[in-house]
């Protein structure tokens, strides 16, 4: 089983999901996200789905636990990178994702993070683009 790689970047962890999602690899990032930010202090995480091109309703629910989990350890998840594919199939699913903040690129997540107050690493990651 594939593993996401979880980066650390400042005070927030940047998930790229390079890899075909399997039920399985979802509930590793899941896990692994948890301990991350716990161990890292993270106070903002970017998920960015940019390669991912198909969902299921199961991977759906799962970037929801995954906010979830993330406020619940005091850091705001923003999934940046939706393809229009991905969006309709979402909906047609029923799945609102609620709780889940997007943003249209990782330009614009960290600007999401950054007017939070999350970080001064927003505003250098965001320099660095």
């Amino acid at each position: 089983m594939d593993r996401v790689p979880v980066l650390k970047i400042g005070d927030i962890l940047l998930v790229s999901i390079q890899i075909d999602l399997q039920d399985q690899s979802v509930l590793a990032l899941q896990e692994d996200l948890a301990e991350r930010i716990v161990s890292t202090g993270a106070r903002g995480v970017i998920i960015d789905i940019t390669a991912v091109e198909i969902v299921d309703s199961f991977i759906g629910r799962m970037f929801a636990t995954i906010a979830s989990m993330s406020r619940l350890l005091d850091a705001e998840t923003v999934v940046v990178g939706m393809r229009p594919a991905v969006a309709i199939t979402l909906v047609e699913l029923g799945l609102s994702l609620g709780g889940v903040r997007t943003a249209l690129d990782l330009e614009k997540g960290l600007a999401l993070l950054n007017a939070d107050g999350v970080s001064q690493t927003a505003r250098a990651l965001r320099d660095i683009r």
